[in-house]
């Protein structure tokens, strides 16, 4: 048997039209097109513009308030550390005064002790 060949048909090539010029009216629709898109891109600028502004003026107020809350607990630290020095110094106080209550006792337990003496 005889092999058929198929024929390769060539390739149809592609036309491309050239577009008509628009229209008038397509024209004046594109155009009022655009200038909406423009009127509410400015305004979704703006808006984005004022809620940047917006944020900031709050950015600001926190970073008062934070400095604020800073310099309080600054001040609540110091006051502690204050307290602390005077705790200290209260304790090394009373330690002192127990000792020397402590050698008295023991002092006045030795001549309770101890027989009288006659004179």
């Amino acid at each position: 048997m005889k092999k058929k060949s198929v024929k390769q048909q060539p390739a149809k090539k592609k036309v491309v039209k050239m577009k008509k010029p628009a229209k008038k009216d397509e024209l004046a629709e594109l155009k009022k097109g655009i200038a909406k898109l423009k009127r509410e891109s400015n305004a979704k600028v703006k808006m984005l513009e004022a809620r940047v502004k917006q944020v900031t003026e709050e950015l600001g107020r926190k970073e008062t308030e934070l400095n604020q809350l800073k310099e309080e607990v600054g001040y609540k630290n110091r006051q502690l550390a204050s307290k602390d020095v005077d705790m200290e110094s209260y304790r090394k106080t009373t330690e002192e005064k127990i000792f020397q209550l402590e050698a008295k006792v023991k002092e006045l337990e030795e001549k309770a002790a101890e027989p009288p003496t006659i004179l």
